[in-house]
């Protein structure tokens, strides 16, 4: 035991090196606080022999050198909760919990004899000591992690999962760690849902899991995104990403990603505690799931994200003021992008449907952006409709095809005829009929083409 002692403290010396060392070359910002509940099961199955000793005397003993070592660490502040310790089991008491030592600087001695104090009795109230541990972290914006020691299942008919991911989801603490003693290997599922399981067969597995808790709780974890390319060759750059927690869906941190002039890419800081998807921001965007992060080290995490590149442009002058392309992939109705003419953006490479909101509109299919590539899209330039006329009355553009079919495009306005529109090249047709005209028969119809910088005029008359 004392062994053990003496490298959970050599850990925690490492630890606090580690974090002002100066070793990473982000910003340093302000660490939260951290703050550690261990939530302790006293109920009478604790009193049941364990190797040498009893497993209360075990956790006793293990737990009083670890607060002594944590004490030693200015940013973190400890306390104790315990269950099934006020009442015997023969009165049921599914209330039996109590939060012995609260959060305070150097309380290392007092949780040490409330320790020793404390004898096994009742029975096990998972959940409603959950719910009760909620209370006990103060209202700050501080790392709350609980360490939940126990040997046995909810007693009490509660349901210790779902109020686990419910206090996760409020954010009153992170995921919890569940350290099991002699738990049987087919009811372990009841206690892997709380949060990260370890089964502690033997006290010596139980010493190492919770020095690998302290590990990860209070070291240093960072990430390196690589965007890799179609060739696997960590190249994108210049991509927003967001490390989205699992659990609530929220945004916990956004990055720009970014390459040295090496190549390299950078070391990102990350709370080890959380569950991550990481949400990489490229048209159409990339999510890798559930986000395998080990405590304590850098982690490296790649992403298949190749990009091409789409240019628009229009050759020539243009009467558009502003021409947007509704941007699709191939063969899906949800829009994916607006993209502006004269204007580059990068997309997964792949293929996409473009719709350009010229007059009439163009359409292109399955046009192919290849990684590392720029696809240049070029339309002519459109022509003009003039209508000179300042006249009032109900008319239509209608685009002509070769089939001899025409398609309507637009109505003109009602109260002034007189226009000037952009019309790509074509072959046209204009219907109107003035609010004079006292007959449909006086509808005027004429047929025009529009070439490609050229301004058409069309004159209306009433016949």
């Amino acid at each position: 035991m004392v062994s053990w002692s003496k490298s959970i403290a050599a850990l925690l010396l490492l630890l606090m090196i580690s974090a002002t060392g100066g070793a990473f070359a982000q910003d340093k910002k302000p660490q939260p606080k951290t703050r550690i509940l261990f939530l302790l099961d006293a109920s009478g199955s604790m009193m049941a022999k364990w190797e040498n000793s009893d497993r209360m005397a075990v956790a006793k003993n293990l737990l009083s050198h670890l607060v002594d070592s944590l004490d030693q660490y200015d940013n973190v502040e400890v306390a104790l909760r315990a269950y099934g310790h006020q009442f015997g089991r023969e009165r049921n008491d599914c209330k039996d919990t109590k939060l012995e030592v609260p959060f305070g600087e150097d309380n290392s001695e007092a949780i040490k004899k409330k320790l020793e104090a404390i004898v096994p009795r009742g029975n096990t109230p998972i959940t409603y000591s959950l719910q009760q541990a909620a209370g006990d972290f103060p209202e700050d914006r501080s790392r709350n992690v609980v360490i939940l020691i126990t040997d046995g299942l909810e007693s009490c008919g509660g349901d210790p999962c779902a109020t686990s991911e419910a206090l996760q989801r409020k954010r009153i603490f992170l995921r919890p760690f569940v350290i099991g003693i002699g738990i049987e290997p087919e009811h372990e599922k009841q206690l892997d849902c709380i949060g990260q399981y370890f089964n502690a067969a033997d006290i010596k597995t139980f010493e190492r899991v919770l020095t690998e808790i302290v590990t990860q709780t209070l070291s240093k974890t960072t990430v390196s995104v690589e965007l890799l390319d179609e060739e696997n060759r960590p190249s994108e750059t210049g991509v927003n990403l967001t490390f989205v927690n699992a659990l609530s869906g929220e945004a916990e941190y956004d990055y720009v990603h970014y390459l040295d002039a090496n190549g390299k890419t950078d070391v990102l800081d990350v709370d080890a505690l959380l569950p991550y998807h990481l949400l990489v921001n490229t048209t159409p965007p990339v999510l890798e799931r559930s986000l395998s992060i080990k405590p304590g080290r850098n982690n490296v995490i790649k992403v298949k994200a190749p990009q091409g590149e789409l240019y628009l442009r229009q050759d020539g002058p243009s009467p558009y003021r502003l021409l947007n392309t509704i941007v699709r992939q191939a063969g899906t109705e949800r829009t994916l992008n607006v993209q502006t003419f004269g204007n580059r953006h990068k997309y997964l490479a792949g293929k996409y449907d473009l719709e350009i909101l010229t007059m009439p509109r163009i359409i292109m299919r399955n046009v192919e952006l290849k990684s590392g590539e720029t696809n240049t899209i070029t339309i002519p330039p459109p022509g003009q409709l003039a209508i000179p006329s300042q006249v009032q009355g109900y008319g239509s553009v209608y685009e002509l095809h070769e089939s001899g079919a025409q398609r309507w495009l637009c109505n003109l306005p009602e109260d002034n005829s007189k226009i000037t529109m952009a019309l790509q090249p074509g072959n046209y047709k204009l219907v109107y009929r003035m609010k004079s005209a006292k007959s449909s028969k006086f509808t005027f119809v004429q047929d025009f083409t529009i070439r490609s910088g050229a301004t058409t005029t069309v004159r209306i008359f009433n016949r």
